[in-house]
């Protein structure tokens, strides 16, 4: 279906691919690996014809749709959200937005002596709307939308008003309308909350095109590939079978290569011995020739790359008393809307609470209320003695100064810490020689995410409110922050969308419903056993 033969691409001095080859085929689902800066969304770009490559050739079967979503969502506004979405599905979505303009027309008193030319054309309009099965459209395009978290008034209103996030996900039920016969998704799972993963997860299981993704999410794309992709040092290596399998067979075939490596040098090392113990004596000259031109014909064995993965050690932080927070019949609303009524909870040192909900429940509101960052209506929300708080919200990644480099950012924070403390500090969040010296404001998100965690975690706080920690991280990265935060002696509190992160740190779970307040002894993974769902509002085993 697509066929990538003997690619080469070069980005300014950095070299992407060397001659590199690989496959998609309709119905498979295909997990693009590799570290970041491999290059993933190059490759995506040359599928799509964005950008060629500077050799071989990209070849896509005759008549093959491609839906490619990506985390550049561009402008979007002046429609609705259904409007939007349905505008990926070509002429449908110009004879409603049509049809629209004709409604609004006919009740418009300006142009009633027009009326009978606007019912006229109203109803070809119509008809050829009901043609091309634009009712049925329409109410899959809201089915998506529903399943992306949307409720009807945001599905109805100006989607030049949502939020960057909320247009991702216009900008991916677009691509999932389509259904076109391939899908090159990149990052789909960015931005998602739970509720919507596991949703999407379910569409993607039951697509029958080809897909090609990415994911910064291990469990996600884990239950939906069969077949890896890794782009590791310019060429693409395939595996079949999924991430976990992937990584067998990686560590394999290194150790394979390792062994081969050791076995070639010692071998190099006793023919160099004896070229150099013999090279100046007459009666070994014709041996000594010819073991140096055997040397210069061997083929040599390259070591494996070591993968660098660092880990963060913490610090121990400070006791806290043992009551680390309390709420006392809080009431919280926007509005008319209330979100808690007569909430009681408290949180023990050493307990580690995710809080769970559907969109809106009011997760983010309860760290808020915790952390201070807002107030309740009625009632008490009282922090421990001895409790020192880390926050990690989104915004705190805007709080970071633009024109610092990452390394003044760290100074600033922690002026009597030494260079080398800070630079290895750095190398634990992924920021390693040169990289210490980028300003904040050519950071991504991922790289904010990465220094505003360092500066959390370095002087440990014996309390973590965490909102979406791992919104932007890659997998190491990730792998990382679970490592650490498992060693962990404080209390944490925290709201994510990765069941790893949930499932590996929690041992009390927090679920808002709209029938109220549970909370669960035991962590996330006894949670899914014991309600038969991943999140509340789902069906059992959905």
């Amino acid at each position: 279906m697509i066929r990538l033969d003997n690619i080469s691409k070069q980005n300014g001095h950095q070299i992407l691919f060397i001659e590199a080859s690989m496959g998609l085929q309709k119905g498979e689902k295909v997990g693009l690996v590799g570290p970041n800066g491999a290059g993933k969304t190059t490759l995506f770009r040359m599928i799509t014809g964005q950008e060629q490559p500077d050799d071989g050739v990209v070849a896509i079967d005759p008549g093959t749709t491609i839906g490619y979503f990506s985390q550049d969502v561009g402008e979007m506004s002046g429609q609705s959200a259904v409007a939007a979405v349905m505008d990926g599905v070509g002429p449908i979505s110009a004879l409603a937005a049509e049809m629209a303009k004709l409604e609004a027309a006919m009740v418009d008193p300006d142009q009633a002596d027009q009326l009978d030319a606007i019912v006229e054309r109203y109803g070809e309009v119509q008809e050829r709307f009901q043609d091309l099965d634009g009712y049925a459209l329409e109410a899959r395009a809201r089915e998506v939308l529903a399943g992306l978290s949307f409720s009807q008034e945001r599905m109805d209103g100006d989607v030049g008003l949502l939020s960057g996030g909320w247009k991702m996900r216009v900008a991916l039920a677009r691509i999932l309308l389509m259904r076109p016969d391939a899908m090159l998704l990149d990052e789909p799972s960015n931005h998602l909350d739970l509720e919507s993963l596991i949703w999407l997860e379910a569409f993607l299981k039951n697509y029958d095109g080809a897909l090609l993704m990415t994911s910064h999410d291990r469990a996600f794309m884990n239950r939906i590939i069969g077949k890896v992709v890794e782009i590791d040092a310019g060429s693409l290596v395939t595996y079949s079978g999924d991430l976990d399998f992937y990584d067998q067979q990686r560590a394999l075939s290194e150790q394979q290569r390792q062994a081969q490596y050791e076995r070639q040098q010692a071998m190099l090392a006793k023919e160099i011995k004896f070229i150099e113990r013999f090279k100046a004596r007459a009666s070994h000259a014709a041996q000594v020739q010819s073991r140096v031109k055997k040397l210069d014909k061997i083929e040599r064995v390259e070591a494996p790359r070591r993968r660098q993965s660092v880990q963060f050690e913490f610090a121990s932080p400070p006791r806290s008393g043992d009551d680390v927070i309390s709420l006392r019949k809080v009431h919280k609303g926007y509005g008319e809307q209330p979100i808690y009524v007569d909430l009681d909870f408290l949180v023990r040192r050493k307990e580690r609470w995710c809080v769970l909900g559907a969109n809106g429940a009011g997760k983010s509101t309860l760290l808020k209320l915790v952390a201070g960052a807002t107030k309740p209506d009625q009632g008490t929300v009282n922090i421990g003695a001895s409790v020192k708080m880390g926050y990690f919200a989104q915004h705190s990644m805007d709080l970071l100064d633009g024109e610092e480099t990452i390394f003044e950012s760290l100074e600033g924070s922690f002026p009597q810490a030494g260079q080398g403390q800070l630079r290895t500090l750095a190398g634990c969040f992924g920021f390693s020689g040169d990289d210490v010296e980028k300003p904040c404001r050519v950071l991504s998100g991922g790289e904010k995410a990465r220094l505003v965690m360092a500066k959390m975690l370095f002087d440990p706080p014996n309390l973590l409110v965490l909102d979406e920690p791992t919104n932007h991280l890659d997998m190491a990265t990730k792998e990382m922050l679970v490592q650490a935060l498992a060693d962990f002696e404080g209390t944490m509190l925290f709201v994510s969308h990765d069941r790893h992160f949930l499932g590996a740190l929690s041992n009390r779970v927090l679920e808002l419903t709209p029938e109220g307040v549970h909370q669960y002894g035991g962590g996330y993974t006894e949670y899914v056993a014991r309600t038969g769902q991943e999140a509340p509002g789902l069906h059992p085993g959905g």
